[in-house]
């Protein structure tokens, strides 16, 4: 298979999970190309995720390195098996490749869980509470760019409202109700676009209120997808520079923590609901 450019973020982690099974097995890059009859360049390239890799060379990567996890072993040929090719890449070459990583995360993913301090969840933002919030952008962007990403931005829902749609879990700050993002009208129909996603059954939202005080994880948003396996598990920050993911296991460990202390705090879905209700009623 020919070497691929610009790999994406999916290539890149397949890569890195293939990098740490040669790590574990205490092989060098030489001994590990001497095992598989390839070149030391192949390796390397291949863990770098700009190398292509077929589901049959998966398995014997798996088996050359002494990997008896099935479930892992058949989650990273899965990775390498689905090439099918998404909404998000109308995008490529016009938006950052982070929007679209983020997307192919969001609708690979098995579940997701997701906290936001100070504005809606990207996931569930009308087109209007977008467009409001990317005329804010410092440059303004340009025209072009500036359409494709509201676009992008509402297209992104498609993961939580398409058939079998994963559960998808949101912890929300009161703050982010309240920001008049757009002016109140703006914030009104979010509102009720949002109280509407709660009623899914695949959704669940709960709202921290003020009065809770601080809390792990206050200063940013986390967007958790979970994999297959937990190994495979993924972070993104909106803090984070352009296109980095999130994914040893100190990092997966202290989100899955912060969010569930979160969850532990934040109103129970219900009465999240009936705070939004209220907030709206106000504008």
């Amino acid at each position: 298979m020919p070497p691929r450019s610009n790999p994406t973020a999916r290539q890149q982690r397949l890569g890195a999970e293939l990098r740490k099974l040669r790590e574990s097995a205490g092989l060098s890059t030489e001994q590990a190309a001497a095992l598989l009859d390839t070149k030391r360049t192949v390796v390397t390239s291949t863990e770098a995720g700009r190398h292509g890799v077929s589901p049959e060379r998966v398995r014997r990567i798996a088996f050359e390195y002494g990997c008896n996890d099935e479930a892992l072993v058949d989650a990273l040929v899965a990775m390498c098996s689905d090439r099918s090719s998404g909404w998000w890449e109308e995008y490529r070459d016009v938006l950052p490749a982070t929007f679209l990583d983020i997307a192919e995360l969001e609708w690979r993913a098995e579940g997701l869980r997701v906290s936001t301090m100070t504005h809606m969840p990207g996931q569930f933002q009308t087109e209007a509470y977008a467009r409001a919030l990317f005329q804010a952008a410092i440059p303004p962007l340009p025209a072009d760019e500036f359409e494709a990403r509201v676009a992008h931005r509402v297209r992104r829902r498609q993961a939580i409202e398409r058939p079998a749609a994963p559960p998808y879990v949101l912890v929300i700050h009161e703050a982010a109700l309240r920001i008049e993002v757009g002016g109140r009208k703006v914030l009104r129909d979010q509102l009720d676009h949002l109280m509407a996603t709660a009623d899914r059954t695949n959704v669940t939202i709960q709202a921290i209120p003020f009065s809770s005080g601080a809390f792990p994880g206050s200063g940013q948003s986390i967007l958790y997808a979970l994999g297959k396996v937990p190994r495979l598990d993924t972070v993104q920050l909106d803090r984070t520079t352009a296109g980095e993911f999130l994914h040893s296991e100190t990092d997966l460990h202290k989100y899955r923590q912060q969010l569930d202390e979160m969850q532990r705090i934040a109103l129970p879905p219900s009465e999240t609901v009936a705070l939004m209700h209220a907030i709206s009623q106000q504008l």
